[in-house]
């Protein structure tokens, strides 16, 4: 059986009624076919370019592909945002479409859907204890430091367990596990960077949306952004562009194609120190995101991901470059992303964005 369709109502009319409601009959029309449409005009993620703009985009970038290829072997690939519009794409596997294992960019991309859960009030409060929210673990851990650990905690990462794992790359065991380990301190007063800490607010967020996170992010957030479906068999995988899809969300104070994804104040939270960080990276951080420590009007903000995975923001010139290299990084590529990003890409936005300018 056929279901009927609730925008067509004409299309069960007799030819004689067809006749004397043809304006009726030319929407129904319109609507079957252009319906289907609507969510490419929803989800539009980038700005258009015209051949102009492409032209410019192509000379500000001119022998960066023979760069990257030459000298940045361990870069695969790589998207440059400026203003909205795509500039500059590089894939060393020529594959736009492939997902790329993007480690603790995933931090990045949870801290978003711990913003909608409280932008929509499935959260109660960043200082919402994780045991209001998960009674069960009470019995986990008899440290009364435990008791007072919170959601903003576990997005600061000063939850204030013991934590030895300086190169930042332990695996980050079983939520259950994690909150049995040992505290250190007293929660929010220290910064100790710790991956257990992912997965224990990933628990706490379907806990409190009522479902499992992956069908939440894909209502929430892939969808609305128009994002390729991510893996999450081995950590997050997600396409270089969709890694700057996410950039460019926070970079708009979380409004996508007009709707506020994520709630303005969130953004601007988690891109502003909360604590004053420490190893791997040494930057101050935000809510799972790492702060620029220079002060500007608008900090540069990134996510960070073992062996060379980035999302790059810098507010001043509306600039943003997601990259991902070799996993696990060799040793001469080791920080060849990151050289990349700073020097010749940032270089040639900035002369980009300058001829845009005049």
């Amino acid at each position: 059986m056929t279901p009927s369709h609730p925008h067509a109502p004409a299309a069960g009319l007799a030819p004689a009624q067809r006749a004397r409601a043809p304006w009726r009959w030319t929407l129904a029309v319109l609507l079957a076919v252009l319906l289907p449409l609507a969510p490419l005009w929803a989800h539009a993620q980038w700005l258009p370019s015209s051949a102009e703009e492409q032209a410019l985009d192509a000379t500000a970038f001119q022998g960066m592909t023979d760069t990257i290829g030459e000298r940045f072997t361990g870069v695969q690939s790589v998207v440059v945002a400026l203003r909205g519009r795509i500039v500059y794409r590089y894939y060393r596997d020529g594959q736009p479409d492939t997902l790329r294992d993007v480690q603790s960019v995933q931090k990045s991309a949870v801290s978003a859907l711990a913003g909608i859960a409280l932008g929509q009030g499935r959260l109660a409060s960043l200082d919402q204890p994780v045991l209001a929210l998960m009674p069960e673990w009470a019995a986990l851990n008899t440290d009364a430091r435990a008791q007072d650990i919170t959601v903003r905690h576990l997005l600061t990462m000063s939850a204030g367990f013991a934590v030895d794992d300086p190169s930042g790359t332990k695996a980050p065991g079983r939520p259950r596990d994690a909150w049995a380990r040992p505290m250190a301190s007293a929660p929010g007063q220290s910064f100790a960077y710790d991956n257990a800490l992912v997965p224990m607010l990933m628990a706490v967020l379907e806990r409190a949306v009522g479902m499992p996170l992956a069908d939440y992010a894909r209502e929430q957030l892939v969808a609305p952004l128009g994002m390729h479906e991510p893996s999450y068999q081995r950590g997050l995988q997600l396409r270089t562009e969709d890694m700057a899809s996410l950039g460019q969300l926070f970079l708009q104070n979380g409004v996508w194609a007009g709707r506020q994804i994520v709630p303005a104040a969130y953004v601007d939270a988690a891109t502003t120190p909360q604590m004053a960080g420490g190893l791997p990276v040494s930057l101050p951080y935000g809510y799972m995101w790492w702060v620029s420590s220079v002060k500007t009007p608008r900090r540069a903000f990134m996510a960070i991901g073992y062996g060379g995975q980035f999302i790059w923001v810098y507010p001043p010139t509306g600039l943003v470059i997601a990259a991902t290299s070799t996993v696990p990084a060799r040793g001469p590529d080791r920080g060849q992303a990151l050289q990349l990003i700073r020097n010749a890409l940032f270089t040639a936005a900035q002369k980009r964005s300058a001829g845009a300018e005049r």
